[in-house]
């Protein structure tokens, strides 16, 4: 007598999803998966939750809702969890974006270029850079030189070369693969809201009496 094996279920939950509103949350929204061919279309339409006004723009969910779920449609499954144990979705709300303000990109641009100039400017006058500058002059030259022009033209441009290659960005353009110091704040501040948003949720679920996960306040 033959005996079937339990089908293998592999998951790995996405670590943050985008779901349209008062679209149903399904399990191929917030997972990959492997499994057998003829289970997968069927697993990722598994609807795990409808989002409702009041569960707000960003829902938590874990392993815990999922694997009842996939149980649900195949008992004897062997699932085999990958990765993070949970997922944020963000609710995307149905408003239209509104289009980008000219009047407020230029005044940002404005800000921050006064900003950064008068930031320089300062660090300059601190150092008393221009005193430095002729005694560099003197030193290459010979001679002493009040206005050196050319050697602060050659420093101007220096500087503006040194930020292009800092952050590795001119415009669109990129001078290699590695992230630039801004995309990298980003990345942290992005991750530090997400483990943010982890544990508020956790907290509701501990207030409301549900299970958790232990090790959520460090990330684990």
């Amino acid at each position: 007598m033959k005996q079937h094996s339990a089908p293998a279920i592999y998951i790995q939950l996405k670590n943050r999803v985008t779901v349209p509103k008062g679209k149903g949350v399904t399990l191929g929204d917030i997972a990959f998966l492997i499994a057998e061919p003829e289970l997968k279309e069927s697993l990722e339409s598994i609807l795990l939750m409808k989002p409702e006004q009041s569960d707000g723009n960003l829902i938590l969910i874990d392993l815990l809702m999922v694997i009842p779920r996939i149980y649900e449609l195949v008992p004897e499954a062997d699932i085999e969890p990958i990765g993070e144990g949970r997922t944020i979705v963000q609710i995307e709300s149905s408003v239209e974006r509104r289009k980008p303000s000219v009047a407020m990109f230029v005044l940002v641009w404005l800000l921050l270029f006064f900003g950064s100039a008068l930031t320089i400017m300062n660090f300059h006058a601190d150092v008393n850079m221009q005193e430095v500058q002729i005694r560099i002059v003197e030193m290459i030259t010979g001679h002493r030189d009040e206005h050196p022009v050319v050697f602060q033209i050659a420093y101007s441009v220096g500087i503006g070369f040194g930020m292009v290659i800092f952050f590795n960005h001119l415009f669109k353009k990129k001078w290699n693969e590695e992230p630039t110091p801004l995309e990298v704040e980003m990345y942290l501040y992005q991750k530090n809201i997400d483990q943010y948003v982890i544990n508020e949720e956790y907290s509701k679920m501990r207030r409301r009496g549900e299970n958790q996960p232990e090790n959520v306040e460090d990330g684990r």
